[in-house]
């Protein structure tokens, strides 16, 4: 596989199956991507692996946080402007459509729809979880930088067979995953990747955002 059909096929999976990924095959990815450039070559980000036992921990633990409050924890930082102007909001809009319409969820079933957003907070079933965080010392150019991280670790884990989803969700109760992780003061949370293999039979892995024209977003100066 290539970087162009890595990037073609990267999907944010949201259905995993119950097979383990290999501790040292993920061991050699989340390294290999530590060649993701950097200003400065700062190297800024932080990262916890959760699998296994600890994994499972980990889900009881929020479980019991979001059954006693599910209020979510003060914002360390909005993962959405606010308001969202057009018109990102209406691209948020449509892909949340596109996947309820996958799920055979309508719109009018809130429950359902609440039920299903829910599956964030056991990684959609997915044998490993990352947790990403950046001291916070750090700026906009540093977030920047474990972008950068975040993509190529996504691309590795795609030429691998593996399949990943991105989910800022954990920026609601991070003060419940930093209690846990026991991640030091001086660093904030990010957000996490779930990691595994995908459920090829689950229709909402049929789910393929779309992509703006480059027109949309790029201008050739004259």
């Amino acid at each position: 596989m290539n970087v162009s059909q890595a990037l073609r096929e990267r999907r944010s999976t949201r259905a995993f199956l119950d097979r383990p990924v290999a501790t040292e095959l993920l061991r050699g990815l989340l390294e290999q991507a530590a060649r993701a450039p950097s200003s400065g070559n700062l190297q800024p980000w932080r990262i916890h692996v959760l699998q296994g036992e600890a994994l499972e921990r980990f889900r009881q633990h929020i479980a019991l946080r979001l059954q006693d409050d599910p209020q979510p924890d003060p914002a360390d930082y909005p993962v959405y402007p606010q308001p969202l102007q057009e018109p990102y909001r209406t691209s948020r809009f449509e892909v949340g459509e596109q996947m309820y319409a996958l799920l055979g969820i309508g719109r009018e079933d809130k429950a359902a729809r609440l039920a299903w957003f829910a599956r964030n907070f056991r990684f959609f079933e997915a044998p490993c979880a990352l947790f990403f965080s950046v001291d916070r010392c750090m700026g906009p150019g540093q977030w920047a930088d474990l972008g950068m991280y975040q993509q190529s670790l996504m691309l590795l884990l795609e030429e691998h067979g593996l399949d990943s989803c991105p989910q800022a969700c954990w920026a609601r109760y991070h003060l419940s995953v930093e209690r846990f992780l026991q991640i030091p003061a001086e660093h904030m949370l990010h957000c996490a990747i779930a990691v595994g293999y995908g459920d090829p039979d689950a229709p909402v892995n049929r789910l393929v955002s779309e992509r703006l024209p480059l027109e949309a977003f790029c201008t050739f100066v004259e």
